[in-house]
């Protein structure tokens, strides 16, 4: 049985950091570390590791341990929306498991960060035991009016409150544009967006790059069978021709899997950081676990 966890940490500017959370993860015996990617503009750090079900679930706990350490949230500022440094856990079924399985490993690992270290804890997609929870742009926003955790209470004084989940492979990606406009990235992440009408699958928001002069539509590409990758990219461009604005480039975040490449091959997607160890499955092989 395999199972992935990618995990996203509000913090992506101090390497010293980042690499303690990698660590974290790698002291722990049958886990490889995949991947780690972090953007200063965000602030924030996606890490992908990959093993045994309980060998991930009690990687995702020691990485915890270290961001309660390493990093304190009343000194944070990035674009990023976010509840906590330890912001949102996912548990994604790779091999020889179900979704509900990782599911309950989200519950008991949840119940674990909010026993161990005194963060609470909210549930989202398949480990949701609240409808309301089950999106997680619903927890972002209902969080902070009141609505309470299901593990634990209040606040973490420095860590806030984390996000634990599980969830089928999503893919995030972003559209750099070569504007500063951010109302621009504002209305086209609105205009693809699934809950606002938009492409089936697709979440996203719009954001600004200080640190490259640019605004980017920040993309979370939950179903690539439904939606494949260019038919975004397309509508994207579209958006972008009728307000005569060029698209920079895209860029992945963490990894992609192999098929979600296959199925949009043929065009060109103005890729800035694509390359063979993003792929997931070539990692996932490298490490010897497929």
């Amino acid at each position: 049985m395999i199972v992935e966890c990618v995990p996203n940490f509000s913090e992506g500017r101090d390497p010293v950091i980042v690499t303690a959370l990698g660590t974290a993860v790698t002291s722990v015996p049958g886990v490889s570390l995949l991947d780690t990617t972090s953007d200063p503009d965000h602030n924030r750090s996606v890490l992908t590791f990959a093993g045994s079900p309980d060998a991930v679930a009690s990687a995702a706990v020691e990485v915890v341990r270290t961001v309660i350490e390493k990093i304190d949230l009343t000194h944070h500022a990035g674009v990023h929306p976010r509840l906590g440094a330890a912001d949102v856990i996912p548990f994604v079924p790779v091999a020889g498991i179900t979704l509900e399985r990782c599911a309950q490993l989200a519950l008991e690992t949840g119940m674990r960060i909010w026993n161990d270290f005194r963060v609470p804890v909210y549930l989202y997609e398949a480990a949701a035991v609240r409808p309301e929870c089950r999106r997680l742009e619903n927890v972002r926003k209902l969080a902070p009016a009141g609505l309470p955790p299901d593990f634990g209470e209040g606040r973490h004084p420095t860590a806030g409150a984390s996000v634990v989940g599980a969830r089928k492979f999503l893919i995030a990606w972003n559209i750099n544009l070569r504007t500063t406009d951010l109302l621009v990235a504002k209305q086209i992440a609105r205009a693809i967006r699934q809950s606002s009408g938009g492409l089936p699958a697709v979440k996203s928001i719009g954001l600004p790059l200080e640190s490259r002069g640019q605004v980017q539509v920040s993309i979370n590409l939950v179903d690539f069978e439904q939606t494949p990758l260019y038919k975004v990219f397309e509508a994207v461009v579209r958006l972008c021709d009728e307000r005569n604005i060029e698209i920079a480039g895209s860029e992945l975040i963490g990894m992609i899997p192999e098929a979600a490449l296959a199925a949009s091959g043929h065009h060109n997607l103005k890729w800035e950081n694509l390359r063979p160890e993003l792929i997931l499955e070539n990692r996932l092989r490298a490490a010897g676990l497929l």
